[in-house]
């Protein structure tokens, strides 16, 4: 092709490409049409029910354009309203999390600028905030500053990063793995399991502890089980304990499982993607011992209300997790003189990632702290108030909750476990407030998790009087 047929065809090719680049004035009806929608979407919150019960359809992509308004209300009828409404204080069911209003603009903003945030060299504001994060966790839960961390996707890619730094410090490997045993508790988060096979562990021994009526590790039975390893020529290799459990929202004795860790020279990791951030409230003095972890995840889209996708792991090692992860490229020599641990893709598995950090750091700088630890205080109150409504209908309760979860049964004079299956089946139906069901004990719960930052004493006033409908409802079949 001769320049002359070349500048031609770039010619041509420029008028079609050329619709990518949004002009001044559709960028401005664009962003007015979604403001409306995202202002629509959250003064209807209240009004509509946390669960719809209904497939999605028609979402397929055609080869063909659609207008900006036949496609918002496209997404309000096949994804809003099928499914959880997971922004909604009605969902009281897995662990909610929400979405505070700043972390939106943070996404927004993340997205036209597109920083280059996992290597410092490419942008180095946007990995100083990712960073600038990391530090700021370091803090609320008292890690030494030559730690190392990441925001990742979540608790199962921070579980991922923290495992794979176990592994590589203590040489778990080749056919030493069926020699290395790791300790879990029967309410670990299943995360964990699946970690360790994605790892490559998945031939490493498992040994479940024991735990007490509360659902917590008992430290007794741990450390019987260490000792009976050792003798049978076996290495303890790493405990995994939890704090604020997914099924009951208990916090492991974390003091006294790090005392046994360092006594046998094993792993500490603690889990506290859900309950980590019920540190800054009343509730700190069950959290003894995190300090202590080498390795801890938390999810700030759980505790600190923001969008999905949004975890973090903290790793006392950074020679480990740099063994794990750091790799470089002739492409990238560009910055390869850098100090390894300002580019958060040196301790990831991720190279190109979302700028995550800005979601966080902005709601914190606007915000404050103050906020988000009033709204966690208020969501250990709500569990409190359920549990009294509950109690006063009937219901049998589990253990009193360490954290914001809790979890019920109705005791049917017959057939318990089918009718409380039913029940649930009939809160599903209704979906005015959404619950979730778990088995504890080998019997049918029902559990409530509340945690949505939109979640009030109203949301839950409004759940009481669903579950009394519904147990009416059935009482009369």
């Amino acid at each position: 092709m001769d320049t002359e047929d070349l500048l031609l065809k770039l010619s041509d090719l420029n008028k079609t490409s050329q619709q990518l680049d949004t002009p001044e004035s559709e960028r401005l009806e664009m962003i007015e049409s979604v403001s409306n929608y995202a202002n629509q979407f959250i003064l209807g919150l209240n009004t509509v029910k946390a669960f719809q019960e209904k497939e999605a359809t028609s979402l397929e992509i055609r080869d063909q354009k659609r207008p900006l308004k036949e496609l918002l209300d496209l997404y309000q009828k096949q994804v809003v309203e099928t499914g959880i409404n997971a922004a909604s204080g009605k969902h009281l069911g897995y662990i909610p999390g929400g979405g505070v209003f700043p972390a939106a603009l943070a996404d927004f903003i993340a997205a036209v600028t597109n920083p280059f945030a996992s290597v410092h060299y490419a942008s180095p504001g946007a990995a100083t905030i990712e960073n600038e994060v990391i530090n700021w966790l370091k803090n609320i839960f008292s890690f030494p500053d030559d730690s190392v961390g990441c925001l990742s996707s979540g608790g199962s890619i921070s579980t991922l990063i923290a495992f794979t730094a176990a592994r590589d410090q203590h040489k778990v490997k080749n056919e030493f793995i069926q020699k290395n045993v790791v300790y879990l508790s029967e309410q670990v988060h299943h995360s964990t399991q699946k970690a360790l096979r994605i790892i490559g562990l998945e031939d490493i021994v498992i040994r479940y502890i024991a735990i007490d009526e509360n659902h917590k590790i008992k430290t007794d039975s741990l450390e019987e089980l260490i000792q009976k390893d050792i003798s049978a020529g076996l290495q303890p290799f790493m405990v995994v304990a939890t704090a604020g459990t997914t099924d009951t929202g208990t916090i492991d004795p974390l003091d006294e499982i790090a005392d046994l860790t360092k006594k046998y020279k094993m792993w500490f990791h603690v889990d506290a993607a859900y309950g980590g951030f019920f540190i800054m409230t009343s509730k700190k003095e069950f959290f003894k011992g995190i300090e202590k972890a080498d390795s801890l995840i938390i999810d700030p889209h759980k505790g600190l209300f923001l969008p999905y996708g949004v975890g973090a792991v903290l790793i006392k090692d950074s020679e480990a997790v740099l063994h794990s992860n750091y790799y470089t490229a002739n492409y990238m020599q560009d910055g390869a003189n850098e100090e390894m641990l300002k580019s958060p893709a040196n301790v990831s598995p991720e190279l190109t990632k979302h700028f995550r950090g800005l979601r966080v750091w902005l709601p914190l700088q606007m915000l404050g702290k103050e906020p988000f630890v009033a709204c966690l205080e208020e969501k250990l109150l709500l569990v409190h108030y359920f549990r009294n409504q509950l109690a006063e209908l009937g219901f049998c309760l589990g253990p009193q909750p360490d954290l914001s979860i809790s979890y019920f049964w109705y005791p049917f004079e017959e057939n318990i476990e089918e009718k409380n299956r039913d029940l649930m089946d009939e809160i599903h139906a209704d979906g005015s407030v959404f619950l979730s069901s778990s088995i504890i004990d080998q019997r049918f719960v029902i559990r409530i998790a509340i945690l949505a930052f939109r979640t009030k004493k109203e949301t839950i006033d409004e759940a009481v009087e669903m579950i009394k409908r519904c147990l009416e409802k059935l009482k009369q079949k």
